[in-house]
C-alpha cells in the first residue's frame, strides 16, 4: 500500500506538459530516431569542442587562429548551456538530475568558459566534457557493455572498505619507511625531510622508481631492496579483492538504456514498469 501510494504522489509529479514529454525523450532517451541522432550530434559537438580547446593550447595554431578558436568555444557553450537547461526542464526532480554523476559533469563542462572571462587559463579544464562520451554505450544501445560496466560498478562498491582498509596499511607503511631512511641516509644522500623520504618510499613501493633520490649506504640499500620487493606484492593486493567482488556479482541481468523520467536514472532491468530508484513509472 505504501509502494503505491508512493507511486500516485510520483505520478502527480511526472512532467505532463507534452513538450516536456517530447523534450525528454529526445535528450535522454536513445530508443527514438530523433533521441539517438540528438545523441549523436551532442557527441559530435563535445569532440569538436575538445579539440578546440587542445588546438588553443598549441602556441603556433593559437597565434594563427586564436580569434576563432575563442569564438567557436563560446557557440558550444552557450549549445550546451540550453542543453543543460532542457535537462532539468523536462525531468520531474531537476535536482536529481543536478547532482547525478552525469548531471555534474555537465554542469562543470560549461563552467571553464564563463569563468575564463575572469580565469583566462580555466578554459583548458573543459577537456572534462570528453567525460560525457560515455554516453555512446547508451546511444549505440550496447546493452552488454552497461551490464558490464554495472557489474563493475557494483564489485567496487562491494569491495570499497577493503580498499579503504588496504590503502590505509599502505599509508601507514610508506611513513614508516620513510621515516627510518631519514633516520638512516639523513640529508648527505638527498633524504632532507621524512616528508621527502615518505615520497621516495611511495615511489620506490609502487615501483615507479623516479631515480631522483637514492640511498647512498649498505642499511639504506637493503631497506629499499626490501620495499620494491614488497611492492610487487601489494601491487596485485587491490586487483586481487576487486576480481574476488567481481566473481560473486556476476549475473545474467539485462539492463534497459531507459532513462527516468523523474530523477533521469538508467540502468533498469528490460522488463521495468517502475523506477527502481525513485519508483516512479517509465
Amino acid at each position: 500500500m505504501k509502494q503505491n501510494e508512493k507511486i500516485r504522489q510520483l505520478a502527480r509529479h511526472t512532467p505532463d506538459q507534452p513538450w516536456r514529454r517530447k523534450v525528454h525523450e529526445v535528450i535522454f532517451e536513445a530508443d527514438t530516431a530523433a533521441g539517438k541522432l540528438f545523441d549523436i550530434l551532442l557527441i559530435a559537438c563535445i569532440l569538436l569542442s575538445v579539440l578546440a580547446v587542445m588546438l588553443d593550447s598549441v602556441t603556433s595554431i593559437r597565434q594563427a587562429h586564436g580569434s576563432l578558436l575563442v569564438k567557436v568555444e563560446w557557440v558550444f557553450t552557450l549549445l550546451f548551456t540550453v542543453e543543460y537547461i532542457l535537462r532539468l526542464l523536462s525531468i520531474g526532480h531537476p535536482l536529481k538530475y543536478a547532482t547525478s554523476f552525469f548531471g555534474v559533469v555537465d554542469l562543470l563542462s560549461i563552467i571553464p568558459t564563463y569563468l575564463s572571462v575572469l580565469f583566462p587559463a580555466s578554459k583548458f579544464l573543459l577537456v572534462i566534457r570528453v567525460l560525457r562520451i560515455l554516453r555512446v554505450f547508451r546511444v549505440l544501445k550496447l546493452v552488454q557493455y552497461l551490464t558490464e560496466a554495472n557489474q563493475l560498478l557494483r564489485a567496487l562498491q562491494a569491495s570499497r572498505r577493503k580498499i579503504t582498509v588496504f590503502l590505509f596499511t599502505v599509508l601507514t607503511l610508506v611513513i614508516i619507511f620513510g621515516s627510518l631512511m631519514y633516520v638512516i641516509e639523513g640529508e648527505k644522500h638527498g633524504f632532507t625531510s621524512i616528508p621527502k623520504s615518505i615520497y621516495w618510499a611511495i615511489v620506490t613501493l609502487t615501483t615507479v622508481g623516479y631515480g631522483d633520490i637514492s640511498p647512498g649506504t649498505g642499511l639504506g640499500q637493503a631497506l629499499a631492496a626490501i620495499i620494491m620487493i614488497l611492492g610487487y606484492g601489494i601491487i596485485a593486493v587491490p586487483t586481487g579483492i576487486v576480481t574476488a567482488e567481481l566473481t560473486q556479482t556476476l549475473t545474467q541481468e539485462s539492463i534497459s538504456t531507459q532513462s527516468c523520467p523523474q530523477c533521469s536514472a538508467e540502468g533498469h532491468d528490460n522488463d521495468a514498469v517502475h523506477c527502481k530508484f525513485c519508483g516512479a513509472k517509465l
